[in-house]
């Protein structure tokens, strides 16, 4: 089967080519770069597997997600050439069957594929771990997550209303990549925690909304954030409250010292929010998703108040941010997804120590 991609010859004109590729449904409504074959090229030469080769069918379409497609919907995002393996692997992890991708995109919920970057790659190559992270301004979070969303459109389908049903979506739909601040992490990143070295560069996938501030500029221990966190968490509208999963809580460096600083561990503030950050039996029962088949009474017969993980060890903690004594919590599609870290890798599997070791 024949899946390389058809050359479409259009005036050089780049007004031309945007009004075109939006009339085709290939844009997320933003200005496109064109991807012209020389540099589509330049994509193409930040790895060594083949053009052609299939990373396997995208849901909910299940078109073939080839190498040669990603690199197209990149040079179209504004990546640069060299954030090209990121792609490619953010792709590979979202394709795990773990990540339930054909219900990511096509649920009425507002999850999108979420990317934390960890290890040495995200340094050189500039991914913002601190101010505004989540927001604008940073080319190499803006793009490689634009391009993930244009892959998810062109290959997997997710053209809102028409496969994508999501109800009212949200703006990290565009884009949503960060890197850890590991530099101010007074802890273990997220990829060491879940067995890769240090110098391992990887990519973590997530089902997820979009961030919620938790905003403590009063606390000046342990206890007292904590009990923000908790308060915060505690709703009965995320799917977490009712399909529990894996929801993520985003630390800003001065919480996270002060947390580490009263000795607190990452299994410590676990166990605290596994605790604390419970919806209520009786407000349970009054509304929310109550009878919706996954309320979890098998798990937790008889307690006072559902929490939202089926064990302290599946929330996420992560460490994002800048100054400032803000931290927030993102909840995720529940437990229809599971998270997917992946080494940023060669063709062999080997994991590269610098971005120089992808060129061919």
């Amino acid at each position: 089967m024949e899946l390389r991609s058809e050359k479409i010859s259009l005036s050089d004109s780049l007004e031309t080519i945007n009004d075109w590729f939006y009339d085709q449904g290939w844009t997320d409504g933003l200005p496109i770069i064109p991807p012209t074959p020389e540099r589509v090229e330049k994509f193409l030469a930040w790895t060594d597997r083949d053009p052609q080769d299939e990373l396997g069918p995208m849901p909910p379409k299940y078109g073939i997600a080839t190498v040669e497609k990603l690199a197209i919907n990149a040079v179209m995002a504004g990546c640069l050439p060299e954030y090209f393996p990121v792609v490619i692997t953010a792709v590979e992890a979202m394709l795990d069957a773990r990540f339930n991708l054909y219900a990511v995109q096509s649920t009425t919920h507002p999850c999108t594929p979420f990317l934390i970057l960890n290890g040495p790659l995200a340094r050189e190559l500039g991914v913002n771990a601190r101010y505004n992270a989540f927001g604008p301004g940073w080319r190499p979070n803006a793009t490689i997550g634009r391009a993930i969303r244009l892959i998810l459109l062109n290959i997997g389908g997710g053209m809102p209303g028409v496969l994508d049903r999501a109800t009212q979506g949200q703006p990290a739909k565009y884009s949503y990549c960060v890197a850890e601040n590991e530099t101010e992490n007074p802890w273990m990143p997220l990829h060491v925690e879940r067995g890769f070295p240090a110098e391992v560069s990887t990519v973590t996938l997530c089902g997820a909304e979009g961030p919620h501030n938790i905003n403590d500029h009063v606390s000046t221990a342990a206890s007292g954030i904590l009990l923000t966190i908790a308060t915060t968490m505690a709703g009965m509208g995320s799917n977490n409250a009712y399909a529990l999963g894996e929801p993520i809580l985003a630390l800003g460096p001065e919480h996270a010292a002060i947390l580490a600083r009263d000795g607190l561990s990452k299994d410590d503030i676990r166990a605290y929010i596994f605790a604390h950050a419970r919806v209520p039996r009786p407000t349970w029962e009054k509304g929310g998703m109550f009878g919706m088949g996954f309320t979890p009474d098998d798990l937790f017969p008889g307690e006072a108040a559902i929490p939202l993980t089926r064990r302290p060890e599946d929330l996420m903690v992560i460490v994002v941010g800048g100054p400032g004594r803000h931290s927030c919590w993102i909840p995720t599609f529940g437990a229809m997804t599971r998270s997917v870290t992946r080494a940023i890798a060669r063709k062999d599997g080997t994991p590269a120590k610098s971005i120089q070791e992808f060129r061919r």
